[in-house]
């Protein structure tokens, strides 16, 4: 008989991780151009956002890599440094292949590894320099941490290049034993899936090495340790490493249903999940888990792509625009802690897609049509994934743009020249009147977002003749100044954003305008400003709470 269980105490919420991510996944087949995409955004409140590259290089047999913790910094020890490695831009490299990850924790018992030296920062970055796939990606990455020992706890990976996009779930042994169990699916062409900070393999098959790949002793560890007793064909992977329950349902599923809803019907079937109603058969395996992938209702483009990983719940029960915690401006975010208590009792805020912690995201997208210089483009962005502005950077690009580079500030350091900084002042003002303010920032982020994916195919052609031509370093030039210069020119449109925000709403005014162009009186004065006052709504509740107070003496009702 099932047991439906929810939990309505949260005293520790196990997925609050310094980086807390969500990840979606789409197949050729589930795209317009038969590109392949994932997404990924890098969710943490202590990561500045900026575009990391490594350039293509050569290393004399028997040099040392050494190996820093990506959240840290903490150096961790050395591994043996491949001869050659390939040229990464972002989380994509020169052959299309493109990763992203989520944490998920599981097990306590399983979060640490004494001599470990990989962690899943290392994992994604290592693997980019030396994979031509992704299923090299995989065996890259299992073989690293066989060798080396796992330093994370549980990480899940979309790993994609042109032709397959795969889903991997991993967690260390614990202490005493090195490596990890893990268990890789590929995502059926025309289907999409998604993570977000829960492990969300289940059972796999043990016959199909086309589509599942596994460690030899991802079941046999859980039966030694004792975590599994059943057959081998009813394996959960997630269910025994990292069970779901309300946190992992609510504040991580919840953004991979949200997402899905997006794209596709039907998902109203898994409302109750996605608020953290965990129904347990049995086997005390959660029973009315979301599928691990879905079809779209048509195919995706890659504005698409870019609108699932904008969202904050709008128009479903969990719409963050609507309570009072989102102020009179239907602010759609909460400041941290995630859960809280009053008088004993605990609540929580709503963890969406879109969240002001992020440091970047992206969309990848690997063409099997083109050169893979010419064919990789990673759409990237920093800062809230609602109002970044995704810029394409092309894969075989051999520089970024300053405005993302590595090291041009931080997160103590404001730098004037920054795409972090510009982009953060103008959320950060956004924030203040939001559902008046976030109008102008969307339309910004629109026009530009527009010109880039109309451009692209034109891009595409003139850099595809030079390569055809046999100037393949004049190809690589031109793509790598477009993409610079777009990066740049956003971060310089950005800047003249927030100036418009400041002028426009100063003081909470409404300065009037057209079209971006202030308006003045013949006199050469500001007209008098708007003034809305607060919503209807807002002032019902300022009354309900302060009685007669405010109340105007003589007026009606008094």
């Amino acid at each position: 008989m099932t047991k439906k269980i929810l939990f309505t105490v949260v005293v520790l919420f196990a997925t609050l991780y310094s980086m807390a991510c969500t990840n979606f996944l789409i197949t050729k087949g589930a795209s317009v151009d038969g590109s392949t995409m994932i997404t990924y955004a890098a969710d943490s409140h202590v990561l500045y956002g900026e575009l990391y590259f490594t350039p293509a290089a050569d290393y004399p047999k028997g040099t040392m890599l050494d190996v820093y913790e990506w959240d840290t910094g903490k150096y961790l020890g050395q591994i043996a440094q491949a001869e050659h490695t390939y040229s990464v831009v972002g989380n994509m490299n020169e052959y299309q292949v493109a990763i992203g990850e989520t944490t998920y924790g599981g097990r306590s018992e399983l979060g640490s590894q004494s001599g470990a030296i990989i962690d899943y920062g290392s994992l994604m970055y290592i693997a980019l320099q030396r994979a031509k796939t992704a299923r090299e990606a995989i065996q890259v990455m299992t073989d690293l941490v066989e060798e080396y020992g796992y330093y994370s706890s549980g990480e899940s990976f979309s790993i994609a290049d042109t032709e397959e996009v795969w889903i991997l779930e991993l967690i260390g042994k614990g202490e005493g034993e090195k490596g990890a169990v893990w268990v890789a699916q590929r995502i059926p062409d025309g289907y999409i899936s998604g993570h977000a900070n829960q492990a969300r393999i289940t059972t796999f098959p043990l016959k199909d090495s086309e589509n599942c790949l596994y460690s030899k002793d991802v079941i046999s560890f859980a039966h030694e340790k004792g975590w599994y007793d059943g057959v081998n064909k009813d394996f959960s992977f997630s269910d025994v490493y990292a069970p779901v329950d309300f946190g992992g349902a609510r504040f991580c599923e919840a953004r991979v249903w949200a997402g899905f809803n997006k794209v596709a019907s039907g998902m109203d079937a898994h409302t109750e999940y996605a608020m953290g109603v965990i129904d347990h058969g049995e086997n005390g395996f959660a029973s009315n888990r979301m599928p691990l992938w879905i079809k779209p209702d048509k195919k995706l483009a890659v504005n698409d792509v870019m609108g699932m990983m904008r969202d904050h719940f709008e128009g479903t029960p969990l719409d963050m625009t609507k309570d009072l915690g989102a102020g009179p401006y239907q602010l759609p975010y909460r400041w941290r802690p995630l859960t809280w208590e009053v008088d004993s009792v605990a609540f929580c805020n709503e963890r969406a897609i879109s969240t002001q912690q992020t440091g970047f995201s992206f969309v990848s997208q690997s063409r099997g049509n083109l050169p893979n210089p010419i064919g990789g483009i990673l759409w990237f962005g920093v800062d809230d994934t609602y109002s970044t502005c995704y810029i394409p950077m092309y894969c075989g690009m051999n520089e970024v743009p300053e405005s993302f580079a590595v090291g041009n500030g931080d997160l103590l350091t404001y730098s004037e020249t920054s795409a972090f900084w510009a982009f953060n002042l103008v959320t950060n003002l956004a924030y203040l009147r939001y559902n008046t303010m976030i109008k102008d920032v969307i339309e910004v982020q629109q026009e530009l977002e527009t010109k880039f994916i109309e451009n692209t195919t034109a891009i595409d052609q003139a850099a595809l003749s030079l390569w055809n031509s046999g100037k393949r370093e004049l190809a690589i030039d031109f793509i790598t100044n477009y993409s610079v210069n777009a990066g740049n020119n956003t971060v310089d449109r950005w800047k003249e954003l927030s100036n418009f925000l400041l002028v426009k709403y100063k003081d909470g005014n409404i300065m009037k305008e057209q079209n971006g162009v202030f308006e003045r009186t013949d006199t050469g004065m500001p007209p008098g400003p708007n003034q809305p006052g607060y919503p209807q709504q807002w002032y019902r509740s300022v009354v309900k709470q302060t009685g007669d107070q405010l109340k105007v003496i003589g007026s009606a009702g008094h």
